[in-house]
């Protein structure tokens, strides 16, 4: 009998989604877009992100290039910019908004550090959740007869070894962003 560790893996896969999600609004030293396109504009009295309205370019490493697709976007996005908690700057030029982000502090990639591994460690927590309920399940199981004790202990290594696999990936895609951070 096979057991079906399809819900811890589908688990693994959002946990993993949602943690790469959050770390790209840790904001490196480099721009990237993926920094503002969430950033909400007024557009027509409608709250739409800035990558629905315009066009984000990266320019340089400190600084973004929007191009909005209507002209009369050009202050609601300047706007939209600067009542962000980012801590970044807009600057109109005739048709276009460029976005600079200043230098990140030491104390503000110390914070940054701390935010990432609070991230990763709300990950591994999610995931250490599932693989106890899915251990339940299994020892439910052997209790009521359907697997046989050496399936049970088969089972707990197979799921050991997905979270494991989950963790390993979270830690690898954390210290690729740590060193964005640091450097």
């Amino acid at each position: 009998m096979n057991y079906d560790f399809s819900k811890i893996k589908a688990c693994a896969e959002k946990n993993k989604s949602w943690f790469n999600d959050e770390i790209s609004l840790l904001r490196t030293g480099r721009a990237t877009p993926s920094l503002v396109e969430n950033i909400k504009v007024d557009y027509y009295g409608v709250k739409s992100p800035l990558k629905s309205v315009a066009s984000i370019a990266i320019e340089d490493a400190r600084t973004l290039r929007v191009k909005p697709w209507a002209a009369d976007m050009i202050m609601p996005i300047e706007q939209a910019v600067r009542a962000s908690e980012l801590g970044i700057q807009a600057v109109t030029e005739k048709d276009i908004v460029r976005i600079i982000f200043p230098e990140l502090t030491g104390e503000r990639r110390k914070s940054l550090l701390k935010i990432l591994n609070g991230k990763l460690e709300e990950s591994r927590i999610s995931l250490r959740r599932e693989r106890d309920e899915t251990w339940r399940d299994i020892q439910d199981k052997e209790k009521e007869g359907e697997i046989g004790e050496d399936e049970k202990f088969r089972f707990k290594d197979e799921l050991q070894k997905i979270v494991d696999e989950a963790v390993k990936k979270l830690e690898g895609t954390a210290s690729k962003k740590e060193e964005e951070i640091k450097n």
